[in-house]
């Protein structure tokens, strides 16, 4: 089949962890046909490039989010009337209490009440869509001054609830200029049928903006959804935005939370990566029916060789590796260490990683300044150097080529985190086999289960009696690290993520009908002549009849990098009825 893979900030770009497992499900799933249309984030971003990409990625295409678009339309008065009442209605929506906002639609508003507002946001986002593909666009109707009147009005109306009543002109502007970029996606050319519309599916690897191309491809081809979710955008909505206004924040929520209800509403299935993800899907509206866990997939080849021999790490050393930024708390870290070193004068630390931006490097540089503190240098005798027992490395290095080898140097792995995901880092201990000591955020418990210690997050003493116990009872180690490695293997290997997409593609296809209709030589339609096995290669496949339903071979598409744009348009597009290239048997046309 051919699937759309809809990314942000990632795949095809050089990017962290969710780039690579885009990477690998496409590599693992050679046997389907991918097109990626891509939304990147920042200018740095495509400057950097691509990653290479495999010959099963027929087309990619691109849109910046970073940069502020005007294609110089300009809008009749019609089209401003029209953008002027659904941008109304968006704004009406956003003025109520969303999805997911924490006073919670369910408990202020009758279930009938929050069902319109659902339906407003709804019509009102389609209606911008319709606007814009009939008007080539919104990039400056989105950003003008009709915008901005049609937020102020909605504040103000009875019914609005007390945050935004209270926004200001300069909240106004903010709020306005965010919607902008968030829906910037509704501009774009891609809802064709030789674009999104030609494909068996499209697969949004992340909600929000990411999932917005989705949408309206099912809206306007009916093209079915798949949305997967390791980090819910409205929680991070809420981590991200602390220092903002009430209202912009309660705004920015309220949008936030109705788009990720449409899209649970319209999405044939949703694979959240942990409970903790599902736990805030559910919340947003999304229906238990349609929610599949799908662990996400990571490889365990680079972690094999210090997870089959677990002795060589040093009993008395425990690591920290990870991106250095203030939500890792390494402040509690340190002075859970300071008690540690009472209570085991011999144990050493080593904090592996590099800081993220320049807030990480500040951070970083607080942390050191506070182990230079907590721990002055000690040496072995009188004529020897002193050293910190605390030492702050980077990967990539003679003594740490890899992060496999920084989890390999210690006998016991810390997590300190106050705020997490999927812990991949945690993960990646696992698979070396090491005893972990966590706190309890994100997906940490769902992810170590029973092979480790959990404590509460900005517990410094709790986190030093945890690793004091580990490290004073080597058996308990090995038996925790034995049973980590065991469940990481099982449960977040790439071969099982794989496994579960397939297998939730074949399932979304054979529940949606064929958008084609193949005819045979007296012009008939036969329904049942592309059975939904036969975009799978095998032997159940025909293959005159796979090619007739494409209408033709399908030429290879010439990249360019520097655009993201196709060269060449897909031979297997086609607007009207395909004949069958030969006649098809009542017996095989039945057979789906």
């Amino acid at each position: 089949m051919r699937i759309g893979l809809l990314t942000e900030g990632g795949y095809p770009y050089v990017s962290g962890e969710a780039g690579l497992w885009c990477d690998r499900l496409v590599r693992g799933l050679e046997r389907h046909e991918f097109d990626v249309y891509a939304l990147s984030r920042t200018e740095r971003e495509e400057a950097e490039g691509w990653v290479p990409l495999p010959p099963q990625v027929g087309r990619v295409r691109t849109a910046p989010l970073w940069e502020t678009a005007d294609d110089g339309t300009v809008h009749g008065r019609r089209a401003r009337r029209r953008f002027a009442e659904c941008y109304g209605e968006l704004a009406t929506a956003l003025c109520t209490t969303a999805p997911g906002d924490p006073a919670g639609s369910s408990e202020t508003l009758a279930e009938e009440q929050s069902a319109l507002e659902a339906d407003r946001f709804a019509n009102a986002l389609y209606g911008l869509a319709e606007l814009a593909r009939d008007e080539g666009g919104l990039p400056a109707a989105l950003r003008s001054e009709t915008a901005v009147r049609a937020l102020e009005r909605a504040c103000r109306a009875p019914g609005a609830h007390r945050s935004a009543r209270e926004a200001r002109v300069p909240d106004l502007l903010t709020v306005a200029a965010r919607l902008e970029r968030a829906l910037r996606p509704l501009s774009l050319d891609w809802y064709e049928d030789d674009d999104l519309g030609s494909v068996d599916l499209c697969h949004a690897t992340s909600g929000g903006t990411a999932a917005l191309p989705g949408l309206l491809a099912r809206h306007f081809c009916d093209v079915p959804l798949l949305v997967t979710e390791y980090g819910v955008r409205l929680r991070a909505h809420y981590l991200t935005e602390p220092d903002s206004s009430p209202a912009i924040r309660s705004l920015l929520a309220s949008f936030h939370g109705r788009l990720a209800a449409e899209t649970y509403r319209r999405a044939a299935v949703i694979t959240p990566g942990n409970t903790h993800a599902r736990r805030w899907q559910e919340r947003c509206g999304a229906d238990r029916a349609k929610l599949r866990t799908v662990h996400p997939g990571m490889d365990a080849a680079p972690f094999a060789e210090a997870g089959e021999s677990p002795e060589c790490a040093d009993p008395r050393t425990l690591v920290w590796v990870g991106r250095v930024e203030p939500a890792k708390d390494l402040v509690s870290l340190l002075h859970a260490f300071a008690e540690i070193r009472r209570a085991e004068p011999a144990a050493r630390l080593r904090i592996v990683g590099s800081p993220f931006g320049p807030e990480g490097a500040a951070y970083l540089a607080h942390c050191k300044g506070l182990a230079a503190q907590l721990f002055p240098d000690e040496a072995d005798g009188p004529h020897a150097v002193g050293r910190n027992p605390v030492s702050f490395e980077e990967t990539g290095g003679p003594e740490l080529p890899s992060r496999a080898d920084a989890y390999a140097s210690g006998a016991l792995v810390v997590l300190s985190s106050v705020v997490e995901g999927f812990p991949s880092g945690l993960v990646e201990a696992m698979f070396c086999g090491r005893a972990t000591v966590s706190t309890d955020v994100g997906a940490v418990v769902e992810a170590i289960g029973g092979t480790g210690l959990v404590v509460p997050p900005r517990n410094p003493r709790a986190l030093a009696e945890a690793c004091v116990a580990l490290l004073r009872d080597p058996e308990r180690r090995e038996r925790l690290g034995a049973a980590a490695r065991a469940r990481a293997l099982e449960l977040f290997t790439v071969e099982q993520n794989i496994t579960a997409f397939h297998g939730i593609y074949l399932e979304i296809l054979s529940r949606t009908p064929v958008r084609r209709v193949v005819l045979d030589d007296t012009g008939a339609p036969l329904p049942f002549a592309v059975p939904a096995e036969a975009h799978v290669p095998g032997r159940w496949s025909d293959p005159t009849a796979r090619i007739a339903a494409r209408g033709g071979p399908s030429p290879s598409p010439s990249l360019s990098p520097g655009s993201g744009t196709v060269r060449s348009g897909p031979g297997w597009a086609t607007d009207g009825p395909v004949r069958s290239a030969a006649p098809v048997s009542a017996t095989e046309g039945a057979a789906r």
